[in-house]
């Protein structure tokens, strides 16, 4: 498995993840099977058809099979990171970022205000959410997981165009921290105890005691998720359901650190509700990138051919610049 195989695989878990997770996000436990009584099983429809729930949806039609803002943004990182020959400049992904099309409606302040002022260089001083998190991952291909310091940075670089709360700040770090180590073919222990690492290490630098029970949520999410008999949808509403910073990102990595597939991660996810989206892109994101093959390839060919985004060419043109 070369290191190309498995960024290209993180950046089709994280396209793949957002769009079957699509169909389910912000529902709770109990309409995901309102909607789908048979769960998720993959693309429930036809591809390019509009979700039957967002029919008629004033914000957005939303397709079976179309990816959201997160595979938008998390793509706008990467083109910042190319253009800027392998280095992380927040000014860089704002100016990247403004070209983004989805989800800037004010009922997302974070992508609103940023959109709004219409400034690149603009730094956020708040919003917690998981926004920064889901894009991060470029970041994490670029820098090999030896480099802590380089992921923390470019992180942050990456998050503060939309996010500068603390929260927000340590989930990023973590994220792009546990796909850099997916990448280095680390094991699951070792993925989960560098992204501690790097939300302490940006809790040192700029967030003070929230990056410490960021922290500490990652281990115990792990923990939890590790000793039971096997995992189900369940499981994981009762304990962490994902509608909230603090829950989404460590159930993402815990998922991605216990589990095995990302096809069978990417589908838990989508069952679960809540942040769907964004759980399912960040366990794609990780599995895709420590078992490449896991990754459903028919569920690829088909986001690749309802969004046309070339995720081949931008996976190698950061191969070359990875650290």
């Amino acid at each position: 498995m070369t290191i190309t195989d498995r960024i290209v695989g993180c950046l089709k878990g994280i396209a793949t993840g957002d769009a079957i997770g699509k169909q389910t996000e912000l529902l709770s436990h109990e309409d995901v099977f309102r909607w789908y009584p048979d769960g998720i099983r993959g693309f429930e429809g036809t591809p390019g058809s509009i979700i039957p729930r967002y029919v008629g949806n004033r914000k957005r039609e939303w397709r079976i099979a179309e990816t959201t803002d997160d595979t938008e943004r998390t793509i706008a990182v990467a083109r910042a990171i190319i253009a800027e020959r392998g280095s992380v400049a927040h000014a860089r992904v704002g100016l990247e970022m403004l070209r983004c099309t989805k989800c800037v409606h004010p009922g997302v302040k974070s992508l609103w205000e940023f959109h709004q002022a219409a400034d690149p260089a603009r730094v956020a001083t708040n919003h917690d959410g998981c926004g920064a998190a889901i894009r991060v991952a470029p970041v994490g291909i670029l820098f090999c997981s030896e480099r802590l310091d380089d992921l923390v940075n470019g992180a942050r670089e990456a998050s503060i165009s939309t996010h500068g709360g603390a929260v927000a700040i340590a989930a990023a770090a973590a994220t792009a921290a546990a796909v850099s180590a997916a990448i280095d073919g680390s094991t699951p222990t070792d993925i989960i105890l560098l992204a501690e690492r790097a939300a302490i290490e940006a809790g040192h630098r700029w967030c003070g005691d929230a990056s410490s029970a960021f922290a500490s949520t990652i281990r115990g999410v792990y923990e939890e998720l590790k000793r039971l008999p096997g995992l189900r949808s369940t499981d994981v509403v009762t304990r962490w359901f994902p509608d909230r910073p603090m829950t989404i990102v460590p159930v993402a990595l815990g998922l991605a650190t216990v589990m095995h597939s990302a096809q069978e991660a990417i589908l838990l996810a989508a069952n679960v509700g809540g942040d769907s989206d964004s759980v399912a892109s960040i366990v794609g994101a990780v599995l895709g990138a420590r078992d490449p093959t896991t990754i459903n390839d028919d569920w690829y060919s088909t986001v690749e051919a309802i969004n046309e985004h070339d995720l081949l060419a931008v996976a190698s043109e950061l191969a070359k610049l990875r650290h």
